[in-house]
């Protein structure tokens, strides 16, 4: 295969080798189930769901590990807070993130392990650790057990940062510590923590360190040494570098590439939850449809930033209700389009572009000329040249997973019938911001109104009525 992926660890874009011909192995942290998903959290489910789809568009068996962390700090602190036991807090949460994913058309993993589940292969990591001299149990009787950092020379490979220009996290706590910058590969039960929280182990009672958990599953599904490790580029420092270094202290090889999705962001920062601008994956759904909500995630380049507004969906709404016009004209065609392959008629320039580092701002490109060579060879009645475009278009979609009759779409508000009321809304608001820029004589505003629609593919007409608007073929 000709796949080329920016990693983050050489910090360049470099040919991917899988480590077994044929087979690709993926591990992406999962979802904390401390409170319910925004958008931020589901675009790497989107980028590493479409990067699946490629690969194994492109001849390759995935195997796909996305893990549950399903205790911590933050669940014990919010499942107090809402007066439940942490363990049914976490599962009420574990489906809500089910369920925005389903909305998404994202795909199940491959194996999705819980936590609480492997507490033996997390006991078994720090026994090897401690034995290699990497990790110590803290003096103090706490049942803490920490990773040395001072231990490991290649301690910040990842992310290219030095040990002794490193600070201690501020909410670290530095009880049992050589060092203040040792990370936590087991927390002690402490006073007050839910008894059912803590599993017992040589060195004490407690319950495990986020970094250690990924460690151990990714080595008991994916063995010693797998293909790529994804997440979110938040993830790299800490979290990745410590995963990497304690599996490679152990006698690891861990992951051979590094893929990190970049955030979702509004008015500039990062989305999360402790800033409080979040955006709910099914509200937005439901205005927007799935379908377009995942066309807005997955259509700029999974390492650029992207900016939640409502434009912005109002953009890729647009977008996909020129996609589904094109569809629908061209199903009137005899039937016949199934008989091509998708290596037929897929473009080689969308491959070209999926190659590289997963391209998807330039497959799109590709997508939507086809859309236009469609629409107009339906215009001069080209039933072969239409039909083919037609072919092409659905397996385009198929591979960044939009193609509206898959089964993840079943009776989802991602289809094409659900989208044309929101998309009319959508555009008529747009249309009228348009009217009140030309009555105050804004005429550079209206003109960029009139064409930025004009970009997503809508013509706008004045009429003695009023403007009306309509898909260009």
């Amino acid at each position: 295969m000709s796949f080329r992926l920016y990693d983050s660890a050489r910090r360049a874009v470099v040919e991917f080798q899988p480590l077994r011909p044929g087979e690709v192995s993926i591990y992406c942290c999962g979802a904390t189930v401390q409170s319910a998903p925004h958008l931020g959290h589901v675009r790497k489910e989107v980028n590493f769901d479409v990067l699946r789809r490629w690969l194994e568009y492109s001849g390759l068996r995935v195997t796909m590990l996305s893990n549950i962390t399903d205790i911590d700090d933050k669940i014990l602190a919010k499942s107090a807070e809402a007066g439940q036991p942490w363990w049914a807090h976490a599962f009420r949460f574990e489906g809500a993130f089910h369920e925005a994913f389903r909305a998404l058309g994202v795909r199940r993993p491959t194996y999705e392990p819980r936590a609480t589940g492997h507490v033996p292969e997390m006991i078994e990591l720090m026994r090897v650790l401690i034995e290699r001299g990497n990790a110590y149990p803290a003096a103090d009787g706490s049942g803490d057990v920490y990773f040395d950092v001072k231990s490991w020379p290649a301690y910040g490979e990842l992310s290219g940062m030095k040990v002794d220009e490193m600070a201690p996290a501020e909410d670290a706590d530095p009880r049992g510590k050589r060092d203040p910058r040792d990370f936590a590969l087991w927390k002690g039960h402490k006073d007050g923590d839910p008894e059912s929280a803590s599993w017992e182990t040589p060195w004490g009672r407690g319950r495990p360190g986020w970094h250690l958990e990924c460690s151990a599953m990714a080595g008991k599904y994916l063995g010693d040494a797998f293909d790529i490790h994804g997440g979110g580029i938040d993830l790299r420092f800490p979290h990745h570098e410590n995963e990497l270094a304690q599996s490679r202290a152990a006698g690891r090889p861990f992951a051979s590439y590094w893929m990190h999705n970049a955030w979702v962001t509004m008015a500039g920062e990062k989305m999360s939850k402790s800033l409080g601008n979040t955006a709910d994956v099914l509200s937005a759904v439901e205005r927007f449809g799935g379908r377009a909500v995942r066309l807005y995630l997955a259509g700029p380049h999974y390492r650029s930033a992207i900016e939640l507004s409502d434009a912005a969906l109002v953009e890729a709404a647009a977008q996909l209700a020129r996609i589904d016009s094109f569809l629908d004209r061209a199903s009137a065609l005899p039937l016949g389009w199934q008989a091509w392959s998708p290596k037929e008629v897929i473009p080689a320039a969308f491959a070209e572009a999926m190659d590289d580092d997963l391209g998807t701002p330039a497959a799109l490109a590709v997508l939507f000329t086809t859309i236009k060579e469609g629409n107009i060879a339906l215009d001069a009645g080209d039933d072969p040249a239409a039909l083919r475009a037609y072919a092409a278009a659905r397996s385009m979609l198929d591979v960044l997973g939009l193609e509206p009759s898959a089964p993840e779409w079943a009776g989802s508000a991602g289809a094409s019938d659900d989208l044309k009321p929101v998309v009319d809304g959508l555009v008529t608001a747009l249309l009228e911001q348009r009217q009140q820029a030309r009555a105050r004589k804004d005429w550079p505003a209206a003109d960029a109104i009139r064409d930025r629609l004009a970009e997503l593919g809508l013509k706008v007409e004045d009429t003695a009525s009023g403007p009306r608007w309509s898909i260009e073929k």
